[in-house]
């Protein structure tokens, strides 16, 4: 008989883990990425035999840390207990021993406000977001966006965090529960009048309008900040009966302290330590290290006051050093499956592995079979896409799901090298400082990547049954004509600057096919789906109203969110978005198409582009589609190796004579 035995739940199951893994060659992922792939597991009684003596694995540094705080709204805010419960697994499976558990928070706060503190809900209904932005108001970013929360939500949350903290404890993980970093309602200032409270300074917001800006900040050496730090954490002891010790607490998390003087940073440090440990005495503080890189405010004195204003052993810090523990950050889930295996790995492993045959595994692993073309592709992969070393702070800008909001005569359209797509390969910079427009980041051969596609193409009559290959090929089929949308685009901007009126009408009209030809592709997948993000917002709802208001927050969180004007946009525009179907066709296409409209009015005109009407028509299709309440499917439809095949030889075929000219590199190859 076989045994797996760890010192606590979690280490089992991650060994469970380890031998599904390396003996019998399976694959575990979210199911929105295909899933777990476990056909390759014999039957019982034919299961791989370990040897007598047995295999140990140990981890390097005990803490493997998951989530960000900002997750928890990107990912989780619409989740019920049934896909928390397949998230702990998942975290157990990959050894997570130190995950953030912030479900609920809210009704901790109404308690600890309401009971200790004499506020009135009116009081509380515009300090806490509404369910889609909870992260930033936790985080003292705003208040009130999207709220007031319904009482049902706070009600439906605790319940929620308890069922979460019992399984995390049943597994033996030390959850990670919320600490009070300083941010307060208003209506604190007026019970309070003597209290040191700060009106912080504009995140983000374009009217600075006081109903959703500029939080208030306690001064964490007011003694009332000890107080509410006490209560807080002495009312989640009191309602989850337990504790792990360990608190986040992120007051500096994009808000700058008022002072710079290193004693008032190590005043702040130690009170807000006291505000835990006054109501735990075994806390220890958990925040997250980004600030000191962000924030150029955060110079070697402040950092110094900051760190050694805690008791030593009563401080970690999440940074890149991995002393006490190794873990994963991301802002959002439920995507890129072979980073989030290969990190997950690395908890247990004490020397660098061969990066190559990992993946050479992965490809086996995550299909079940061996099929040299594919690990092939993998390998070009490894080498492009998972091979980023500019240094460039990346986020998701491409064209589709990030349309420049710039004038066209201010783009300087550069020509680089031969691109893979026919014509050089070029690029827009803005000639001179103006709106901002994050340009798409391109970091690989295109030409490559390409033939990696080719590669997961010809691989489909062996694979197209298994649900990780079909993700994975509309995900890279997605990436290569997202690239292409790019160039499509540059491409849109030459015509324009040299007054080419049908050229901009025939590229421009190119674009808007590859949108709704993209839409087509994603909804092949469940992964790639709007539809289960608004239905499972809606799900939630206990009445029409909330449906209403929990769509609303749902709509908005992907598109543009925070405040705007008629004719200015957020600052948060397009900082959520989803390469998801439906999306495509209902939001991202129309408002390419709106832009493309005034650039060639501006041409037949001969007028300038009109700016000004450009955001006014875009701001008003954005608010418009915010309060929409159409519906999408929830299931995917369509055969994906055939819709990747057929874009494939529309878009980047050699003998189709609408392809952007010829490829540099490798020759393409028709699919019949």
């Amino acid at each position: 008989m076989q045994l797996i035995e760890g010192t606590t739940g979690v280490d089992i199951v991650a060994g469970l883990h380890w031998y599904l893994k390396h003996w019998c060659g399976s694959h575990i992922s979210w199911d929105k990425t295909g899933g777990s792939q476990l056909f390759s597991v014999p039957n019982v009684g034919f299961l791989p035999r370990v040897d007598d003596a047995g295999i140990s694995v140990q981890r390097p540094v005990p803490w493997n840390y998951y989530q960000n705080a900002v997750t928890s709204s990107y990912s989780f805010a619409w989740w019920d207990w049934k896909r928390w419960e397949k998230e702990i697994d998942w975290m157990a499976l990959q050894g997570v021993n130190l995950p953030l558990a912030f479900t609920g928070q809210e009704a901790i706060w109404q308690k600890v406000f309401k009971e200790k503190f004499n506020m009135s809900i009116s009081n509380l209904n515009y300090f806490f977001g509404g369910p889609a932005f909870l992260a930033w108001s936790r985080m003292g970013n705003l208040h009130g966006w999207g709220g007031p929360l319904p009482q049902s939500w706070f009600d439906q949350q605790l319940i929620l965090q308890k069922k979460i903290l019992a399984r995390m404890y049943e597994l033996g993980m030390t959850p990670v529960l919320p600490a009070f970093s300083g941010n307060v309602p208003a209506a604190l200032k007026s019970i309070f009048p003597s209290a040191k409270i700060t009106r912080l300074g504009n995140w983000f917001s374009v009217k600075n309008d006081l109903k959703w800006c500029c939080t208030y900040l306690l001064d964490a050496t007011d003694p009332l900040f000890v107080e509410i730090g006490r209560a807080f954490v002495e009312q989640q002891l009191q309602e989850y009966g337990r504790t792990s010790h360990i608190y986040n607490c992120d007051t500096f998390d994009e808000n700058t302290p008022p002072i710079d003087d290193p004693e008032y940073i190590s005043s702040l440090g130690a009170a807000i330590f006291k505000g835990m440990q006054s109501g735990d005495n075994d806390a220890v503080w958990l925040m997250q290290g980004w600030l000191f890189s962000y924030d150029p405010f955060w110079r070697p004195p402040q950092m110094k006051a900051l760190l050694h204003s805690v008791p030593v052993g009563k401080l970690v810090v999440l940074d890149l050093f991995a002393e006490v523990g190794v873990g994963m950050s991301m802002e959002g889930i439920e995507q890129n499956p072979i980073v989030y295996d290969l990190m997950s790995e690395m908890a247990f492993q004490h020397k660098k592995i061969n990066v190559k045959t990992w993946i050479d595994l992965y490809s086996t692993r995550r299909y079940g079979r061996q099929v040299p073309l594919i690990q092939e592709g993998w390998n070009v992969l490894y080498h492009t896409i998972y091979n980023c070393t500019d240094g460039a702070y990346d986020k998701n800008r491409d064209i589709i799901v990030a349309f420049p909001d710039v004038d066209p005569s201010l783009l300087s359209v550069e020509q680089e090298h031969p691109h893979p797509y026919g014509k050089p390969f070029s690029r827009a910079i803005i000639k001179e400082i103006t709106d901002s427009f994050d340009r798409p980041h391109l970091w690989y051969s295109t030409s490559e990547v390409i033939y990696a596609l080719e590669l997961f193409i010809s691989s489909g009559s062996e694979l197209s049954k298994s649900s990780t290959y079909r993700y994975d090929l509309v995900d890279l089929t997605r990436q290569v004509l997202a690239k292409y949308a790019n160039q499509l685009f540059y491409n849109v901007i030459e015509a324009y600057q040299s007054h080419d009126v049908h050229e901009v009408t025939v590229l421009s009209q190119r674009f808007l096919d590859l949108v709704e030809d993209l839409d087509l592709l994603l909804a092949c997948h469940d992964g790639f789906l709007l539809g289960p993000w608004l239905d499972s917002a809606i799900q939630l709802a206990q009445n029409e109203e909330q449906k209403r208001q929990f769509e609303w927050n749902a709509r908005t969180q992907i598109t543009m969110w925070f405040d705007n004007t008629d004719e200015e946009a957020s600052l948060l525009r397009d900082y959520g978005n989803k390469y998801w179907s439906g999306l495509l066709h209902d939001y991202y296409g129309p408002r390419a198409a709106i832009y493309f409209k005034y650039l060639k009015e501006s041409l037949e005109k001969d007028e300038d582009f009109n700016l000004k009407e450009w955001r006014r028509e875009w701001i008003k299709l954005t608010n418009d589609w915010q309060s929409r309440r159409n519906i999408f499917p929830v299931v995917s439809r369509g055969d994906a190796l055939n819709t990747s095949r057929w874009l494939f030889n529309k878009y980047l075929n050699l003998s189709n004579p609408e392809t952007l000219e010829s490829r540099s590199g490798r020759l393409s190859v028709k699919f019949q």
